[in-house]
């Protein structure tokens, strides 16, 4: 009999601290830790090979520079071996010519996965390993998203994201739906006239931003 999920399990949310870890990867030892000062965008992935997920990591090589110059990292996961990530980055360097970036982790015994949420503790697979944490300078979660392994990422999306935080923490400012850089910004205050009264559009008030990203 399976297990009844217990919610009492620590899951990390957003404003907690990203679980710390030490492991391998394509591109020798990392750790959450090492990437403090800087933005990460740490996204995971079921098993290497898939095809769903090869199309995004061709996505995020091709935006990897996008993502430098916004001062943030990339990190892949997955519970396969490192073995076979090596294998895999060969395989899309041979069949398409990219080469990937960025440093692939593994998570044999699936214990990053599991401290991160993206596993029930009676799942019976890695199927449920397809999530994405956007994890700010300050080691912080900014940003959590799950996809089924049937639908892509958005990788632009997540690229648009993390551009919006930096322009909310640097700026005092909220980002409307679909916000780009350089586009209008939410006033986060509501503004009292000098009667005292409350201004009509008080709860949404945009306005062009005075900085570029």
């Amino acid at each position: 009999m399976a297990q009844e999920f217990d919610p009492a399990l620590p899951y990390p949310q957003i404003g907690s601290p990203a679980p710390r870890f030490l492991c391998r990867t394509t591109l020798g030892e990392r750790s959450v830790d090492g990437y403090r000062g800087r933005w990460l965008v740490m996204f995971s992935h079921p098993a290497d090979f898939t095809p769903v997920c090869t199309s995004e990591f061709l996505a995020f090589a091709r935006h990897y520079d996008a993502f430098q110059t916004a001062d943030c990292d990339l990190l892949g996961l997955s519970v396969d071996s490192l073995f076979s990530h090596l294998a895999w980055v060969k395989a899309i360097k041979d069949a398409f010519g990219v080469a990937i970036p960025f440093p692939i982790a593994e998570d044999p015994s699936m214990a990053i996965a599991k401290a991160y949420g993206m596993l029930r503790p009676d799942a019976p697979d890695s199927t449920t390993v397809r999530a994405c944490f956007i994890i700010d300078p300050d080691g912080i979660i900014r940003m959590t998203a799950s996809y089924p392994m049937s639908t892509g990422r958005n990788v632009e999306e997540i690229l648009r994201t993390v551009r919006a935080l930096q322009a909310t923490d640097a700026y005092n400012v909220l980002t409307p739906e679909a916000w780009q850089p350089g586009g209008p910004v939410i006033k986060p205050a509501a503004v009292i006239s000098a009667e005292g009264e409350l201004d009509p559009d008080w709860f949404y008030r945009t306005m062009q931003p005075e900085f570029e990203q």
